[in-house]
């Protein structure tokens, strides 16, 4: 098949391809023999249908299929080979409709193609990027190991009340006199929570009660007349919730409180496995050093963004070829109407993605299977951290990696993430480092 490609400007072009008897006969000829083996037809045997009433009956359409295929192919390949830096499809050109399919016929398909622009890049130690070191502050590794603790913590029963325990008991409807209201509302076994009271003077209330104690409040007070919570709290519906503006009498039966587990031996092994902690030091010193792994991680992060705005101002606007990249979208697009909507945002995603190209080729980045692997298994462990789980199990990651896997986008993904982690280690060894200690505060404050 001769393919040619001619310039129209720096950004487009259009590419011609000669499709010759001798690059689709052979194809044709043998797509037809199989399906002549598939096809039923009335009056023949299955597989025994003549390829000459084949031929007759669907000639046209296979050829044409088998001319598509060869043609695909061997633009794909010619743009691979000749590294066309193309962007987005072909556009099939008008001229292509009129092209009659026939038998020993010779085919010229053109296509409209969309050129990326040509720019140079390249940093060295006179580009200066900042660089966050992240300070964890110790009440940051205590919250971590009291959430440790939760989990393994149990319910005590207690004789008074503290801050945060849990009251069970009787409610009782007052009169105005204060004195149990005659047929008034009366409710067992309620369960509260003082300590998320919304008024700081009824919470008072609460405060070193007893178990046995009887206790003066106002529901509707204490609760800011919270429809939802005063129905929970007395078993009523919301709408009878405005007649049960008064007191009540909470009879204490029974304090519970939680009490978070202990620094121990068992604890250490739930979250690390394997022995490897034998001490609380040793507990913090671990802990401290996930956290202090996960912000490396983020402050990677950071700098990939202020890098890509720095590369960004640096090469500066480039041009495209805005008309056909509108068309080329068109075409794939499931709205018509969000093209021009997004089209400023696309482009930006398209100039930082050429930039990258072009470092990933400068830096002889490459990412395998092992690569993709590994961050599938890094998303995993990340999204468990979250929720405090550090230690997952190899298993549980393997398989979680094999579903990512499955789905295409997914891997692109896990794809490109490997290749921003790794280009960003690279080009910290091609830039100056202006490093400077935050806070925790601080940093989070940058990504709002």
């Amino acid at each position: 098949m001769n393919i040619s490609l001619q310039n129209t400007d720096k950004l487009n072009a259009v590419l011609t391809a000669v499709v010759e008897p001798a690059d689709y006969e052979g194809n044709v000829a043998k797509a037809i023999k199989d399906f002549s083996k598939k096809a039923n037809m009335p009056g023949f045997r299955p597989g025994k249908v003549p390829a000459a009433l084949i031929k007759k009956q669907y000639g046209k359409s296979i050829i044409a299929e088998e001319v598509n295929k060869v043609l695909q192919e061997s633009l794909y390949n010619y743009i691979r080979e000749n590294k066309v830096n193309m962007l987005g499809e072909p556009l099939p050109m008008v001229e292509n409709n009129g092209i009659n399919i026939a038998e020993g016929e010779t085919f010229t398909f053109k296509f409209e193609i969309a050129l990326a622009p040509e720019f140079e890049v390249e940093l060295t130690s006179e580009d200066k990027l900042n660089y966050y070191n992240v300070e964890v502050p110790e009440d940051m590794v205590e919250n971590q190991i009291m959430m440790y603790r939760q989990r393994g913590g149990s319910y005590d029963k207690v004789e008074s009340y503290q801050d945060n325990d849990m009251v069970k008991g009787v409610i009782t409807e007052l009169d105005e006199a204060g004195n149990s209201k005659e047929e008034g509302l009366s409710v067992e076994a309620v369960v509260m929570l003082p300590k998320y009271f919304k008024n700081d003077d009824q919470k008072a209330l609460f405060a070193e009660a007893k178990v046995g104690d009887i206790i003066k409040f106002n529901p509707s007070v204490a609760y800011d007349n919270s429809e939802v919570e005063i129905s929970s709290l007395l078993k009523i519906e919301k709408e009878k919730v405005a007649d049960y503006k008064g007191y009540f009498n909470f009879q204490i039966n029974e304090i519970t409180r939680f009490v978070p587990g202990e620094l121990n031996q068992e604890l250490f092994d739930a979250v690390y496995p394997g022995g490897e902690v034998k001490s609380e030091e040793e507990f913090r010193t671990k802990i401290k050093e996930a956290i202090v792994n996960q912000f490396k991680k983020d402050s990677d992060y950071k700098f990939i963004l202020d890098l890509r705005n720095y590369l960004k101002e640096k090469v500066g606007a480039l041009e495209f070829p805005d008309e056909k990249l509108k068309r080329i979208l068109l075409a794939n697009a499931k709205d018509a109407s969000k093209v021009e909507e997004n089209y400023a945002k696309n482009i930006e995603e398209l100039t930082w993605h050429l930039i990258k190209e072009k470092l990933v080729e400068q830096t002889g980045i490459k990412v395998d299977d092992n690569d993709v692997i590994e961050m599938g298994k890094e998303v995993t462990r990340m999204q468990f951290a979250q929720y405090g789980m550090l230690n997952i199990p190899e298993e549980y990651l393997d398989n979680s990696v094999k579903e990512m896997m499955k789905k295409k986008e997914t891997v692109d993904n896990l794809i490109d993430r490997c290749i921003e982690v790794k280009l960003g280690a690279a080009l910290k060894e091609k830039v100056t480092l202006e490093e400077k200690n935050v806070t925790v505060d601080e940093f989070n404050k940058m990504f709002e």
